[in-house]
């Protein structure tokens, strides 16, 4: 005679809101778990020839003193591994079951248990559901088998859909706290935990699957596992990304960057390292110029040059430009951006000099005159060697246009554009800014810069009037005369 004893599970009315995929759901992940701990095969959700459903695993079996609502150690030891640690799970489970009408029996070598609702010892009065433990069927049985009758096959789909091994997701790359998957076309980013779904997330552009959990996320992953808060996970997702190295990866991430500055893009490119990140991958896979949406506005001359030497332009976030300026890439290549290009392509130009000797009469009397202008300003600084003439000009990537003069600190010489001794003055303001350049070393619009040519227009103009007080023009009036007057080409 097979011997039937009762194991209170202390249960009245529990979880309404779970429906028997979220209970199958429990069942199924303590199968998981037991694989993982054993080490053993994997487990087995199949139909049998009588319509019931079947969670096998491989195990050690499950024993009543399971239904005990305790911290399971081993799983606490194993945290990243499982998915359970508490016995409330198989419990809410078995209730939510019974609730629902499903039948459930489970085997091992340990017993054989089924539910019963039974009074309390000592208080008739109190119903509580309690499992039947039999005798077992087979003591040298190998796991746990759990039989589901009545169960529903569109729950059993449900349960399962919770669960990574049995939702085909495709993985991209493996990291070392986690998995980042495809996202499936036309449904939500699911975010798991070592292998079990608890959120969904409309906004990411890639599916998660966690397998180094922190302690925020152990503590979020209570009995109600779909609902856990993004701050729990948010940390994990970010340390993937930035483990990532796949090309597919960067040119999404890439993509939603872009996407960004319409205001789309994706969640994940809204963080600050991982938009950085993106960068660096992308930087390092082909020929890309990375540039700020006001920078596409304000050079546009610049982006066609690039365009035209075979650069592909992203347009990033104004923030994420400036912190991938003088970055590297993931291979120790700078990361190109405008002056990055502007350096590149300054270095790659040559001048066509043109010798004094082949300048026309006109074009060498304004030359000649380089000494008198230089002495407006002091004379010539003692640095420049020479100042020399180019028939071409490197690009002015803020006009657009050849620049009209050049201060090359690397050959010691001021080079003039050759059009600007069409005149006494164009070649005059010419030389003389890119003395103050030579002088100063200070760069165009900058503060520095525009007070010292301000000292130039000053003391020029000084020693214009004075010498205007001192010379006047008899056959014009009284019109002063001065050193200018001659200097620009008047009589």
């Amino acid at each position: 005679m097979t011997e039937t004893r009762l194991f209170d599970l202390n249960i009245e009315k529990i979880l309404e809101a779970w429906e028997s995929a979220h209970a199958v759901r429990e069942l199924i992940a303590n199968a998981i778990d037991e694989q993982q701990l054993t080490g053993t095969r994997d487990i087995e959700v199949f139909k049998d020839d009588a319509g019931a459903w079947i969670i096998g695993d491989y195990g050690r079996g499950l024993r009543y003193e399971h239904f005990t609502q305790n911290e399971n150690e081993e799983k606490l030891r194993n945290a990243g591994k499982v998915i359970g640690k508490f016995g409330v799970g198989l419990k809410d489970a078995m209730a939510t079951l019974h609730r629902n009408g499903v039948e459930v029996e489970i085997e091992s070598a340990h017993g054989v248990i089924s539910l019963a609702q039974v009074a309390k010892h000592g208080f008739a009065d109190v119903v509580t559901l309690h499992a039947a433990v039999q005798t077992p069927s087979d003591p040298s049985m190998l796991g746990t088998l759990v039989r589901l009758r009545r169960l529903d096959d569109d729950q059993m789909a449900k349960a399962k859909g919770f669960f990574l091994r049995f939702s085909e997701e495709e993985m991209l790359e493996e990291t070392r706290v986690g998995q980042i998957l495809r996202r499936k076309p036309g449904q939500s980013a699911r975010i798991y935990v070592a292998g079990l779904l608890v959120a969904e997330e409309e906004a990411f552009a890639f599916s998660y699957n966690i397998t180094a959990l922190t302690e925020p996320m152990r503590k979020a992953l209570n009995r109600e596992r779909t609902n856990v808060g993004r701050t729990a996970y948010t940390e994990r997702v970010k340390q993937m990304l930035l483990n990532a190295s796949g090309g597919e990866i960067a040119v999404e991430l890439a993509d939603q960057l872009v996407a960004l500055q319409s205001g789309a893009g994706s969640d994940e490119v809204r963080w600050k390292e991982v938009a950085v990140h993106a960068v660096r991958i992308l930087s390092g896979r082909g020929d890309y110029l990375f540039v700020s949406a006001e920078q596409l506005i304000h050079n546009a001359s610049a982006i066609d040059h690039a365009r035209a030497d075979g650069l592909r332009i992203i347009t990033i976030p104004d923030i994420i430009q400036y912190e991938v300026s003088g970055m590297t890439d993931l291979s120790g290549a700078p990361i190109r951006d405008l002056g990055h290009y502007q350096a590149e392509w300054n270095d790659s130009f040559q001048f066509d000099f043109v010798a004094e000797a082949d300048l026309s009469v006109a074009e060498r009397n304004v030359f000649s005159r380089a000494p008198e202008i230089a002495a407006l300003w002091g004379g010539m600084p003692e640095r420049v060697k020479a100042v020399r003439v180019s028939n071409r000009m490197r690009v002015d990537f803020t006009t657009g246009s050849d620049a009209l003069g050049l201060w090359d600190g690397s050959t010691s010489s001021i080079v003039i554009r050759r059009d600007q001794l069409g005149s006494m003055s164009d070649f005059a303001g010419t030389l003389l800014h890119e003395i103050v350049h030579a002088r100063t070393g200070f760069d165009d619009v900058t503060r520095e810069f525009e007070s010292a040519l301000t000292d130039v227009i000053g003391e020029a103009a000084a020693a214009a009037v004075l010498g205007n007080a001192a010379n006047t023009d008899a056959s014009d009036g009284n019109r002063p005369r001065s050193f200018l007057d001659g200097l620009l080409g008047r009589k």
